[in-house]
């Protein structure tokens, strides 16, 4: 099963990042930053990753204009809020999808945003969200150096959303099976994250205006 991680930038050297990204044994990296650009950590900006990485021989891929939660198309704006479901129905989403599995062939991949905690980032509440159905192992690295599996992600999103149940710990109720819990969890799963979505949308306040 391949593998694939998700990292914030967050305010580190790039050193310090670079040691995250190889303590997994990354060899690519894709930015899904819509602008790839930092004005306070300019060694985040598009053009110092191009430059650093291939020194430490990882690839630099930026599919943001794909996989970015800022996109051209108006249609995914609602009151100048970009919605997640509107944006993933996007055929340059799906094509990035694409690019990424395709990538993944070959590489051992951290997609990069800016977000310290995955769970307040597009990375995992939109990117990979659409990535679980292709039976791939999802790891997000923290700022320690931790790794946090997916599913214990959507678990905490749960927990954050008061969606959780008894049967989330083991503890089926008389009647359940672990069929319709199952399903039932994934119901759940998938509010959270259209809970979550539009809790850290971005909104363009010029559309917002407009309308």
């Amino acid at each position: 099963m391949n593998c694939l991680y998700t990292v914030g930038h967050s305010n580190h050297s790039i050193e310090k990042f670079i040691e995250l990204l190889q303590g997994q044994s990354i060899n690519a990296l894709v930015d899904v930053r819509s602008t790839p650009y930092s004005r306070y950590l300019p060694h985040f900006n598009q053009k110092a990753l191009q430059a650093y990485l291939p020194k430490e021989e990882i690839r630099y891929v930026f599919l943001g204009a794909e996989l970015g939660v800022r996109p051209k198309d108006q249609s995914c704006y609602v009151d100048g809020k970009a919605l997640y479901e509107k944006i993933a129905s996007l055929e340059t989403f799906q094509q990035g999808l694409k690019r990424l599995l395709k990538g993944l062939e070959s590489y051992t991949i951290a997609l990069m945003c800016a977000e310290k905690d995955p769970i307040t980032c597009h990375r995992a509440i939109l990117v990979c969200q659409h990535l679980v159905p292709f039976n791939l192992e999802i790891a997000h690295i923290h700022s320690d150096g931790e790794r946090e599996f997916h599913e214990d992600l959507e678990d905490r999103l749960l927990k954050l959303h008061s969606l959780q149940t008894p049967e989330d710990s083991g503890q089926l109720s008389l009647f359940a099976t672990e069929e319709t819990t199952a399903f039932n969890k994934k119901e759940r799963i998938h509010e959270a994250h259209q809970l979550q979505g539009k809790k850290i949308a971005y909104t363009d306040k010029d559309i917002a205006i407009v309308a």
